[in-house]
């Protein structure tokens, strides 16, 4: 599997602040063994978030696309509103699981809107922007997503997803 990461956030597009959930991201799925083939900063800014999820889906062609942050009540968090212009199919089962699995950890997750969807063969995941909240979230979808990008790809419900959990099995 290959996956980009897209980090949404005002002060790491200037150079304000370092992007720490992107790389925290990217060492976690490079250590189930999904290569991660880009990364990103962009504003929280509806166009530029667009531009990306576009160019990752489509000209990378990785089968995951996560971004982590402008998922909150925040006036320029529009990460939410950018993902739902781009995808093609929700996949609101993603999302509500994220908030529910989150919530026993904060009470806060309830706030997120995150949201997930397919845009042709990629699956898109919204992530919260704080590198611990987008861990605890990738640990929640992490055991569906080998079985997802089978079934994105047409090989319906596979005996090997089925058998690791939704995860496929390591390389050989």
């Amino acid at each position: 599997m290959k996956a980009a990461i897209l980090t949404v956030s005002d002060r790491c597009a200037r150079g304000e602040a370092e992007d720490h959930s992107g790389p925290a991201l990217s060492q976690a799925l490079e250590a189930q063994g999904i290569h991660v083939a880009a990364r990103a900063v962009v504003p929280d800014e509806v166009g530029a978030i667009k531009r990306q999820l576009v160019r990752m889906s489509g000209e990378l062609g990785v089968d995951l696309v996560f971004t982590t942050g402008g998922t909150g009540f925040g006036p320029r968090d529009v990460t939410p509103e950018a993902t739902e212009a781009v995808i093609e199919r929700r996949a609101p089962g993603i999302a509500e699981a994220i908030r529910a699995g989150s919530l026993p950890k904060t009470p806060t997750a309830m706030l997120s809107r995150g949201t997930a969807g397919l845009r042709g063969r990629t699956l898109i995941i919204n992530l919260p922007g704080s590198p611990r909240g987008a861990l605890e979230c990738l640990e929640i979808v992490s055991p569906v997503l080998g079985h997802a990008v089978e079934m994105i790809a047409g090989e319906g419900h596979s005996t090997e997803a089925k058998r690791h959990g939704g995860a496929r099995a390591p390389a050989e």
